[in-house]
């Protein structure tokens, strides 16, 4: 199957992203060092669903798996906060890409069924309510999204290795999402 990736990145730009731009394979590197600040458990998702570590896998694991595509996208959603306490605005931006990145997923899946997909996402999977992990498998592992970080990719590192801004400026907040196509 051939792969139009300019086509998926208007696709993605137009399921709701702010930017979409190539993903180049090479430069996403998982490193122990980013998967052990997971186990932290900051967010609270570390050995609470399917998406995050350790369920996701082990640092090697996901570094096989992303070998496996050949091109991908980085996706962006940005918002300007009102100052930098307005945590409705950073709340706000956190569902909003996460809808969109389920909406894009879903939109992947309908139209290109024959093409391997792997989103990874900002945060772990919002695809369901309540997570089935640990005591049944998952209900939709096709729709299941994983943390970038997750997976041990530096996100920072990652957009500048692909020549694009982390943070879009002063007084905004960018959440970073990627999907991986073979």
């Amino acid at each position: 199957m051939s792969i139009n990736i300019e086509k998926l990145a208007a696709e993605a730009l137009e399921n709701g992203f702010d930017f979409v731009t190539d993903l180049d394979i090479s430069t996403m590197n998982p490193m122990d060092e980013v998967r052990d600040m997971c186990a932290v458990d900051k967010c609270h998702a570390y050995n609470k669903n399917w998406s995050c570590p350790p369920a996701c896998g082990t640092v090697s694991e996901c570094a096989a798996e992303i070998k496996t595509y050949t091109t991908g996208l980085i996706v962006q959603s940005t918002i300007t906060l009102e100052d930098e306490f307005d945590f409705e605005g950073i709340q706000e931006l956190g569902v909003r890409h996460g809808k969109t990145s389920v909406a894009f997923t879903k939109f992947l899946r309908e139209n290109y069924p024959d093409m391997k997909v792997l989103p990874l996402t900002a945060g772990g999977c919002t695809f369901c309510k309540e997570c089935t992990y640990p005591d049944a498998p998952c209900r939709f592992p096709d729709m299941r999204m994983s943390p970038l970080e997750g997976y041990g990719i530096f996100v920072s590192d990652l957009c500048t290795k692909n020549n694009i801004p982390y943070n879009r400026g002063k007084g905004t907040l960018t959440y970073v999402g990627a999907f991986l196509f073979a």
